[in-house]
């Protein structure tokens, strides 16, 4: 059995390629409202949706999902976040999943999974998630956040780049993918300790989170652990364009 633990939705309704996302419709539904159907099918105690405008407030009221009213200026998920800690009043110790609002396909048992790793790693902050790299397209895209582990499971580093570089394999171009360690793929799913994610935004930012442009290098600079639960396959695909919306609700209909 997995602790109790809750599941956070940060929805924002501006989006330079999908304006209005959240609001979507995917078969009937707004998608925010799907990607929360989603979750509560997991083992979480509340999902509740975090929402920077009013619209998706009552959006999601009116299909029975909680929904919180956050600022509008926040400047990522991560502070829209713990402003919903705050007003949820969670405990120190509370386990916190982020599950982003455009993954109306997200499977329930790796929200699980994203969530067990915190009981089970102590010395962990935060859990993330990652699959097996199967092509050498997707291990030389910089779309595609590569991870590397400890012996415990435990992000050593994340990157845009190749990673692990095969020193003698990739001598002379990438023409094969390295097999120890295996290329890892990082999923945009994460779980916090909640006070851990109230006190995140304080952090300064770190340089290699900027150069890299991957929020999560913040915790590392600074000390923190990240847990990564390993999962065999790779999650449905997110809504980042109206194309990829076009083949979510294609999904919904089949």
């Amino acid at each position: 059995m997995t602790a109790p633990f809750t599941v956070l939705i940060p929805a924002r309704l501006a989006s330079t390629r999908l304006p209005g996302k959240p609001l979507a419709d995917i078969g009937g539904k707004p998608m925010v409202v799907r990607v929360a159907e989603r979750a509560a099918r997991s083992g979480a105690a509340q999902v509740v949706v975090a929402a920077d405008a009013p619209e998706i407030v009552a959006a999601c009221a009116a299909h029975g999902v909680r929904a919180l009213a956050t600022r509008a200026d926040h400047p990522s998920g991560s502070d829209r976040l713990a402003e919903a800690c705050e007003q949820l009043g969670l405990a120190g110790d509370a386990v916190v999943v982020n599950v982003q609002g455009d993954e109306p396909l997200i499977e329930p048992a790796l929200i699980d999974a994203v969530a067990a790793l915190l009981p089970n790693h102590p010395l962990a902050q935060m859990g993330t998630a990652a699959h097996a790299i199967q092509t050498i397209e997707e291990f030389t895209n910089p779309n595609v956040v590569k991870v590397v582990t400890d012996a415990q499971g435990l992000a050593l580093a994340f990157s845009r780049a190749p990673l692990p570089w095969w020193r003698d394999g990739n001598a002379g171009g990438i023409t094969r993918l390295p097999d120890d360690p295996a290329p890892l793929r990082h999923i945009g799913i994460y779980s916090y300790r909640a006070g851990f994610l109230r006190g995140f935004p304080l952090l300064a930012p770190a340089p290699i989170e900027r150069c890299e442009a991957l929020e999560q290098l913040r915790a590392l600079w600074h000390g923190h652990r990240i847990a990564v639960h390993v999962t065999p396959q790779a999650p449905g695909p997110g809504v980042d364009t109206p194309e990829d919306l076009e083949r979510v609700r294609a999904l919904y209909r089949g």
